[in-house]
């Protein structure tokens, strides 16, 4: 697959143009070029085009959905550097080497997208955690970045230990490290089997932040500095869930008796935890990262799910949350006030980014004629497509109902409320890539199927 090589090379590339290149503020320019190459491999990867010219034996499966979410990968950090990219320089004097880091997570992420082996999906995971500790830890200045640093490694270090375990069991029952398995029901369901799968599901809760694995996030989120925070919300966590839902199709798909009950249960605690935690939230930036964690509960459907619509409606989900997300924290890094008072009076100081940042909100909310309405539209139908629990689907739509209420007092603060909205280094090339952001939303709202799903069916 061109895009795990070139990723991998071009994070190298970025590194050594640290040595050679003293403007900092090239670094941006350097990560362009190498996220338009890699754009450039992924086409040739959607019309079998493979620079490698090797099936890697197996051990990965490249497909529309794997390669079609790589693409949403490459573009939502192609708009997360237009927008936040010279961010970066105020975290630290290592701009070369964030970069870097964040090339060598896309490898990852791209690994994790075609995986087709308990060890790539292990590897597919490091590679991506890996460098985000050092990310959550860049602002040595702030005690807060070194804390959440810590506890990130901390707990990501315990999570791949109960990863290692569980394919360790299932290794132990099978013999093997591919991904597919035999036809097994539950009434001959191997205990080893039964282990490996509990804790691959633990793992990756934790990783994709769902309850009550979540403990992490909001002081990790908190901690990071704001432009790395961005990223690992939106691109790392939309990653995680592609994982999720290949793991639980290929391998367990026949288990689904076993383990459907237990997502529906990770899916309610998700949904009720981060949408009540949210409201009570003052801080913008932890309200948005304990809504991540709701967000994740809708994703979830996916794994819960396991359909055809479920893998069409992930996608759908994972383009609108990435654009939605990326844009509201480009937003949130040029505010010198994270609180909800902080946002007072901004229609009135820029009243463009605050009507930009509503499409942002109403996204999130799932609010009609964004991409966030159809994107949940299509979560929810996916698990009634299954016909069972639908007193989940019930949950879901009062947690929705809830969500709306503290992504509304951001919208209320900018319209509503007499302040001061103080915001930094707006500038025109800024406002024009968050109208493309947003316009890409709304566009995503009204023509899903041109714009995305047809791609999914297309190649």
């Amino acid at each position: 697959m061109n895009v795990i090589v070139l990723s991998a090379v071009w994070g190298v590339v970025m590194m050594f143009s640290g040595l050679f290149i003293a403007d900092k503020s090239k670094a941006k320019v350097v990560a362009a070029i190498g996220l338009i190459v890699l754009l450039v491999g992924n086409y040739f990867d959607l019309h079998h085009q493979s620079f490698t010219l090797s099936d890697f034996n197996g051990l990965l499966h490249v497909d529309s959905f794997g390669l079609i979410f790589t693409s949403i990968a490459l573009v939502s950090t192609l708009l997360y550097l237009l927008l936040t990219g010279s961010e970066m320089e105020k975290v630290g004097n290592h701009i070369f080497e964030y970069w870097a880091l964040i090339f060598f997570v896309l490898c990852g992420v791209a690994l994790v997208a075609v995986y087709n082996n308990f060890l790539m999906l292990f590897l597919g995971i490091e590679i991506i955690s890996i460098p985000l500790y050092i990310l959550t830890g860049a602002d040595k200045r702030n005690l807060k970045s070194n804390e959440g640093s810590l506890k990130y490694f901390l707990m990501g270090s315990f999570s791949t230990g109960i990863m290692l375990m569980g394919i360790a069991f299932i290794y132990g029952a099978r013999g093997t490290f591919a991904l597919e398995m035999p036809p097994i029901t539950t009434t001959h369901l191997p205990v080893m089997i039964a282990i490996g799968l509990t804790f691959l599901a633990i793992a990756l809760s934790f990783k994709v932040s769902a309850a009550p694995f979540h403990f992490w996030t909001p002081d990790v989120y908190d901690g990071a500095p704001t432009v790395f925070t961005s990223f690992m919300a939106t691109v790392v966590k939309a990653a995680g869930f592609i994982a999720f839902v290949r793991l639980f199709e290929v391998s367990f798909g026949g288990m689904t008796d076993y383990w459907q009950f237990t997502i529906a249960l990770i899916i309610v605690t998700t949904l009720v935890v981060g949408n009540i935690t949210a409201v009570f939230q003052q801080s913008i930036k932890r309200m948005l990262a304990y809504s991540s964690i709701a967000q994740a509960g809708f994703m979830l459907f996916a794994v819960y799910a396991v359909n055809a619509l479920a893998k069409e409606g992930i996608l759908l989900y994972a383009a609108a949350y990435c654009l939605a997300t990326i844009g509201i924290f480009a937003v949130l890094v040029k505010m010198k006030d994270y609180t909800f008072e902080g946002f007072n009076g901004l229609a009135k100081q820029q009243p463009l980014v605050a009507f930009l940042t509503t499409i942002f909100l109403l996204s999130l909310a799932g609010i009609p004629l964004t991409a966030g309405f159809l994107a949940k539209y299509y979560m929810v139908a996916s698990a009634m497509k299954s016909g069972t629990y639908i007193w989940l689907l019930l949950i879901a739509m009062l947690s929705a109902a809830v969500s709306v209420y503290y992504y509304f007092r951001v919208i209320q603060a900018m319209y509503f409320k007499q302040g001061d909205a103080a915001a930094s280094d707006i500038t025109p090339t800024f406002k024009v890539v968050l109208a493309i952001t947003a316009g890409l939303i709304i566009l995503l709202g009204i023509f899903p199927n041109s714009l995305l799903l047809d791609w999914f069916h297309l190649f």
